[in-house]
Formats: structure tokens, sequence, C-alpha cells
């Protein structure tokens, strides 16, 4: 069987990313579709609006065979470390292709890109050094060193999300002389982090988002951008468990695990660097609400997206040591779900497999593995009462989904 990879949040599943799987399908010549699927958090240092549970659900109603999870030891780091987790799953797991979704849509432009920097290294890493000397984000001093090089019109702008996350799922693959092969294809109408509705059909997940957490926040505005399997798992949601999850549900824990740090203890945490931990601290006790905190806390030099996984460590408690494990690749691979297509796959190759697979969690003993439940178990956090008590228990009780399909 012939297995295609993507590499997904799902954050909520959308009709993007229902024409992405199609393509993937389509291209590849595809029997079955594998998607790597961050947890919890996510790479942009947030808690995603449904659990990873329901975002597999959605995702197996609308075209995916198999969901494994993103370790959270990849899935809330920037963008090298991300891929590189990401692609060794995939890899693991057999695909013979990984289908990114990009600005560019050219893999010729892709590999130009990845040859020239690999030719001018090491000037581009002393043009990286030099710009964060002067107070870039880190994104924005690649950025700038990319074009002191004047690169040809024929290469990518790395200034665009889904382009640098597929420029670096191309260098994960080629640092690990991996055999799976890569393509892209071009993104539909909406752009990644575009905050307004596009089109009449296709919308960023980033504007469904935003839609949901209006003043209005009506399921109903967000129907025609979705699957009817998206919306109703949706809507199935916020019934059993009174919320869609964002950072304002977990500003109080952050908060309270604040006050009580010191400084000292505070820069063991992950992603607490340069003295960050004082402007941490101070902008803490200054605020009433994540928004007000963020606000005060962003400067020129730190992303919104990096303070936002520093926050995370924070709240997980995650420090240094636990992450800087130099780990380039994943060590299990965490089934979520299955369609009865995926699980012929999984039946069939399984024993095949470069890394153990895991399905039950009370089974496994592994360094990732524990940071994943320690996450889980703070996401459940953010629910209350009775609905904190069922999150909490799937992450020990709930088998891989299987949907017939």
């Amino acid at each position: 069987m012939n297995a295609v990879g993507v590499i997904v949040e799902y954050n909520p599943f959308h009709n993007g990313h229902a024409f992405h799987i199609e393509e993937a399908r389509k291209t590849a010549n595809a029997d079955v579709v594998i998607a790597v699927m961050s947890g919890n958090f996510l790479q942009r240092g947030e808690p995603a609006i449904v659990s990873k549970w329901k975002r597999t659900e959605m995702a197996l109603n609308a075209g995916v065979d198999i969901v494994f999870e993103l370790p959270y030891v990849f899935a809330t780091q920037q963008a090298n470390t991300f891929a590189s987790g990401a692609v060794s799953i995939l890899e693991a797991a057999g695909c013979q292709s990984l289908c990114f979704g990009s600005e560019s849509g050219s893999m010729d432009s892709f590999n130009k890109t990845e040859t020239f920097l690999k030719q001018h290294n090491e000037t581009y890493q002393q043009q990286v050094k030099y710009f964060l000397e002067k107070g870039n984000s880190y994104p924005k001093a690649t950025s700038l060193a990319y074009h002191t090089l004047s690169p040809a019109n024929d290469l990518i702008d790395l200034s665009k999300p889904n382009n640098i996350l597929g420029y670096q799922y191309i260098k994960a693959a080629n640092a690990m002389q991996a055999s799976i092969k890569i393509f892209t294809v071009t993104r539909k109408n909406a752009n990644y982090h575009d905050p307004h509705f596009a089109s009449e059909t296709i919308a960023s997940a980033t504007s469904i988002r935003k839609a949901l957490f209006s003043v209005d926040g009506q399921l109903q505005s967000i129907r025609q951008y979705v699957p009817e399997t998206t919306y109703g798992g949706l809507l199935e949601y916020k019934e059993q468990y009174g919320l869609f999850h964002d950072w304002e549900l977990y500003w109080p824990y952050l908060k309270f695990r604040l006050i009580q740090m010191t400084p000292e203890q505070l820069k063991n945490i992950y992603e607490v660097e340069e003295g960050l931990e004082n402007r941490i601290l101070s902008s803490a006790l200054e605020s009433e609400s994540f928004l007000q905190f963020m606000e005060k806390l962003k400067t020129k030099r730190y992303t919104w997206t990096r303070l936002q996984r520093t926050c995370v460590h924070i709240l997980t408690n995650t420090t240094k040591k636990e992450m800087l494990m130099k780990e380039d690749k994943a060590s299990y691979l965490r089934l979520l779900g299955m369609t009865t297509t995926g699980r012929e796959y999984l039946n069939k190759y399984k024993t095949d497999f470069a890394l153990p697979m895991i399905s039950k969690v009370s089974a496994a003993k592994n360094r990732q593995l524990l940071l994943d439940i320690k996450a889980s178990r703070i996401y459940a956090m953010g629910a209350s009462g009775s609905s904190q008590k069922k999150l909490l228990e799937t992450e020990f009780k709930q088998p891989p989904i299987i949907v017939a399909k």
C-alpha cells in the first residue's frame, strides 16, 4: 500500500485542509494518508481549541486514514525541531512521500533554496547572529540574513510561514537521509495567519478561531468554511465540555505559578533566556488577563509566538534539562486513530516500522511520552468539574479512534 504523509495541527480541520488531503492523495497516487498531528499544545504556543482526540476524529472523518501524535518535545518548538520530529515519524511509519502546503507551490524552488543555503551556510549563520545582536527576533533575523545573500528570483520567499516549514521538512529529511519523497501543493486562497475570511468556502484556521472566540462566538458563522463533520464535532465538544480552549482559561494557573517563582527558578524553564525572567515576573504581577500579560511582555526581540511557547513551558514546568536532550527524532509512534483502511495498513506493515507503536500510554515508560502525559493533564485543567475529569481520563482510557471508511 502506498502511503503519503502530512504534518498538521488541524486547529480545527477546515476546507483548506480537506483540499490538501485530496491533492496529496491524488498527486502521490496514495492508498493511505498518514497525518502526524500536534497534541494538545501547538507550535504557536497555544492550547488547541479542542482536544487531540476530537481533532483526530475530525481528520479521520474528512480524508485522513491514520493519525500519529507529534510529541510535545517537538510540537512546541521552533520550525527546525518541529520538522525533524514530524519527518522522523513519517519515515518510521513507512511513508513513501510527504506532501506539504506552501505559498510557493514549487518543489524546484524549494530544492534550489536548500542547496543555496547549504552552500552559503557559514555566511548565513554569521548574518543571523549579526541581526540577532541588533535586537531582532529569530524569524526576522533569519529573513534579513537570507536577503543579504541576494537570493535569485527562482528561490522561495522565506518570510512566508508555510514556505519556512516546507524548507525545514526538506532540510530535516536530507539531514537524516530519509528515503521519503517530498512534494508540495499551493495553499488555496487563505494565508496561514489571515485573521479574516478570505473567500466563500476557504478560511485560515486563525480566522476560524477568531470567529469562535468573538463576542458572538456563534458556530454558525464558520459553517461554510469547515466540513460538516468538523462542524458537528465542534458542536459536540462545546456541548460536552462547555468550552473551546484558549489561553485565558489557563491564565490563572500560569499566573499562580509565576507569582511563586524566583528569577533563578524561572531561568531553568525552557526558552527563558537573556534576562527574560525578570520581564516575565514583573509583567505577570501587573496583568489581569493573558492578553494584557502578553502585550506587556512583547518586545521587538521576541515574537508573540516565541513568547507563547515560553508560557506553555512555564505552565507545564518544562525545564531546559528536559528539552535540551539533542534529540532530533521521535522515539515512538503514538497512535491516536485510524480508518478501516488505516487499520489494514497498520496490520500489514507495523512489524516493519522503525519505531515502536504505542496505543496505550499506561503500558509505556518513555521520556518523550511522559512529557506528553503531563501536557495532557495540564490541558484538562482548562475545563472544570466533571468535564475536567473526562479530559483527564481520556489520556489513559481512550483507545485509538476507529472510523469505518
